[in-house]
């Protein structure tokens, strides 16, 4: 958007003092002009604005919709009446926005706890966590960090378990304990 340069023009205040005796020498000036139509003389403030003004001051089309300073505007529209209390209940209570009953409740067999069918228990799950977090330490302990692991397959042993023919070449991790109900052997 080009710039244009406004002009604001305004009555000088009544001050004693060298700028009010060289303003009152002007005035006297210009009315020596007897019979020339000269515009009023006042002092002026140039200020830099937005080219809209002068395009508006410029347009000779007669159509203003055309040009219009709103057009750069973005409009929202806005609703015609007031929604009804009843209105907005029934909107907000449909009975597809409400929480669904839920069929498929089942029983743990583990711990006894309600959860979804086909959903691990989250009481169980807490527990297999804690197990997991344990057995990775007794791995960093023995590898001597988790940049120094070898690429292999890891299996889990607990107290009375041996390792099978397929476990060959595994890192194998022996844990002091007997195995959880919930731990299925690999």
């Amino acid at each position: 958007m080009a710039s244009a340069l406004l002009l604001l023009s305004f009555r000088w205040p009544a001050r004693p003092g060298p700028l009010k005796r060289g303003w009152e020498m002007l005035q006297q000036l210009q009315q020596s002009w007897n019979g020339v139509a000269s515009p009023q003389w006042a002092p002026a403030l140039a200020v830099q604005g937005p080219s809209i003004f002068t395009e508006l001051a410029q347009d000779t089309s007669g159509n203003k919709a055309d040009s219009s300073f709103l057009d750069s505007i973005f409009w929202m529209a806005a609703p015609k009446n007031r929604r009804t209390i009843e209105v907005n209940r029934c909107r907000r209570r449909n009975p597809q926005k409400l929480i669904k009953i839920k069929n498929n409740i089942d029983i743990c067999p583990e711990c006894g706890h309600l959860k979804q069918k086909h959903v691990l228990c989250g009481y169980c799950y807490e527990k297999v966590k804690k197990e997991t977090t344990k057995i990775r330490q007794q791995i960093w302990a023995q590898e001597g960090g988790p940049f120094k692991t070898p690429a292999v397959e890891t299996v889990v042993l607990y107290t009375g378990e041996k390792p099978s023919e397929q476990d060959q070449g595994k890192r194998i991790v022996e844990r002091n304990m007997k195995r959880p109900s919930w731990f299925t052997q690999n």
